[in-house]
């Protein structure tokens, strides 16, 4: 195991570390709605790959994958989402291969897969520690817009919400099994209607680099929408 370098470490390393032990979800099975999270993340943006990545002392965790089939794990100092969870927000590499500000493993790592974009946008609790990020990742340079990383970044909250209602669930001692999967099939129905509509959307009008503007403000609307839904089942804050 690779130990990680402090010059990767956050500030609140300690209490993030604590934090995310307490969600209960380090090593827990990949689930299908946050699996087709990532598949509308990837849709909407046009990429092959999209993570979600759970951050722990020396190993990064991969709670959901698409593109990158039977990766599961990585040490922390060859991931870039650990960059993300280090400066507690949004990074954007638009050519992984001319970047110095990462670690030599990582880019070493990135070189290997054939991965050239990456932007990550940090999964924060409500008390605001980062424990992972939600990330997408092309085999090609590519620009990313503001307008783009703002709506990576509503992405990344929604995900953030998952995980504690998740937490919140679980630790219910009354049917916790059974409301936790309830939660998830009504709210893998919304999911799967977004990636639904971006596909529509994409075959009526075409895939575009940067996502257009009048689709970005339709998936903010409804990402803030879930959002609400999700705030209905008072998450308690860790």
């Amino acid at each position: 195991m690779m130990l990680t370098p402090p010059s990767l470490l956050p500030a609140n390393a300690t209490k993030r570390l604590q934090i995310l032990q307490a969600y209960d979800i380090l090593h827990s099975v990949q689930e299908p709605l946050f699996t087709e999270v990532v598949e509308l993340t990837a849709t909407l943006f046009n990429v092959p790959v999209s993570l979600i990545a759970l951050v722990g002392a020396d190993e990064v965790e991969y709670k959901a994958v698409h593109g990158l089939p039977g990766l599961r794990s990585q040490p922390r100092v060859e991931a870039v989402c650990a960059l993300a969870v280090k400066e507690e927000q949004a990074v954007v590499f638009t050519d992984l291969a001319h970047s110095h500000a990462l670690t030599p493993e990582a880019g070493a790592a990135a070189q290997a897969k054939g991965l050239r974009f990456y932007a990550g946008a940090p999964i924060c609790t409500p008390g605001g520690y980062c424990i992972g990020t939600l990330c997408i990742i092309d085999r090609q340079p590519r620009a990313f817009s503001a307008a783009e990383q703002l709506v990576l970044e509503q992405h990344a909250q929604l995900v953030a919400r998952l995980i504690a209602v998740r937490q919140y669930c679980l630790a219910n001692p009354l049917d916790e099994q059974a409301h936790w999967c309830a939660v998830r099939t009504e709210l893998a129905w919304e999911v799967q209607a977004l990636i639904a509509l971006v596909r529509y959307l994409a075959t009526y009008s075409g895939t575009h680099i940067p996502v257009p503007a009048d689709v970005l403000e339709l998936m903010s609307r409804r990402l803030k929408e879930l959002r609400s839904k999700l705030d209905d089942f008072h998450p308690e804050p860790l």
